[in-house]
């Protein structure tokens, strides 16, 4: 089995040799300052190392691979304009660098450079990749769409939360792994155990996110602190906040544009700390992280690789950006 740091300098050696037109500049400068703007490379991570716990080669995935981290960052450019987002990775969002117009169109390049990776390679294998991938790529916009819908609603249960992040997060993960394990030519339950570990994974994944957007370091997390309070978006915490605050408080800060930046964060973080959901919060990850480890145990892994991925579920809840 590779280890992380050798698939990570792995797939970034393959990004950094990827060709661009050299024209129009304006539609592919800003893809390459995205895709070179690193990040944790977990999906293509994950392509690479299911395919070699499966016994296939990672050159066979390896177009896959990049395919599955450009269109990862193709989302990241939209969600970054419709959040309005100035900061990713601790630089520049690509609208906020050059406007959001390149943004979108740069985006939407990505996409199409995404989908023209997924079928480059053994050409029987294509018309799995590609239903999977374009299955995901709808599931994505599904919870794109929810997590828009929730900032008009009230009432979103935790419930629909946790589904919404399965969409929006964890299915890509899920495709991710699957992808590394057709290009390994695994059987289908092998394929699916390690689906279900990647979306597992993914909800530990996201609930992460949610909890540094909160407690993290900025310095470490690469963008700033509070952004969701700052902006109502219904995570994990507020929704379980809003559910289990009696006082109603919390709902008087909500929307109220008398209690803004550093004030309405330390409110909303008082209300958290008194109901415990920091804490709970990592005890709700830590539970799906282990649920992702259980789906591989059907496998029959060889201890080394299962640690492998043990390892990078503990990392996914212990992180700090």
């Amino acid at each position: 089995m590779f280890s992380t740091e050798y698939l990570v300098k792995y797939i970034n050696s393959a990004i950094s040799k990827i060709k661009y037109p050299e024209e129009p500049r304006g539609l592919y400068e800003p893809i390459k300052y995205t895709l070179d703007g690193g990040g944790k490379r977990l999906r293509p991570l994950l392509t690479l190392a299911t395919c070699d716990a499966l016994g296939g080669d990672i050159d066979a995935a390896k177009n896959q691979a990049i395919g599955i981290e450009m269109f990862h960052n193709f989302t990241l450019l939209h969600d970054d304009v419709m959040d309005n987002a100035d900061m990713r990775r601790g630089k520049a969002t690509v609208h906020k660098k050059w406007d959001e117009a390149t943004a979108i169109l740069s985006g939407d390049a990505m996409l199409t450079l995404a989908t023209q990776y997924m079928v480059k390679g053994d050409g029987t294998k294509s018309w799995d990749i590609i239903t999977l991938f374009n299955t995901t790529a709808m599931e994505v916009y599904q919870g794109q769409q929810y997590d828009m819908d929730f900032e008009l609603r009230d009432n979103v249960t935790v419930d629909e939360y946790i589904e919404m992040i399965r969409l929006k997060t964890s299915v890509l993960l899920g495709c991710a792994c699957k992808l590394g394990a057709i290009m390994a030519g695994a059987y289908d339950s092998e394929r699916n155990a390690f689906y279900k570990y990647g979306m597992r994974l993914g909800l530990a994944f996201q609930l992460q996110d949610d909890y540094l957007d909160t407690y993290g370091d900025p310095n470490i997390f690469g963008k700033n602190i509070g952004g969701d309070i700052l902006n109502d978006k219904k995570t994990w915490l507020l929704i379980s906040a809003l559910n289990e605050d009696k006082t109603g408080t919390l709902k008087s800060i909500i929307g109220n544009s008398e209690i803004e930046g550093e004030k309405k964060i330390a409110l909303v973080k008082s209300i958290y700390d008194n109901l415990n959901l920091g804490n709970r919060c990592k005890e709700l990850m830590k539970k799906y992280a282990h649920e992702a480890v259980d789906a591989l145990k059907t496998v029959g892994l060889n201890d080394k690789d299962l640690d492998f991925f043990t390892q990078l579920s503990l990392d996914a809840i212990g992180r700090n950006h």
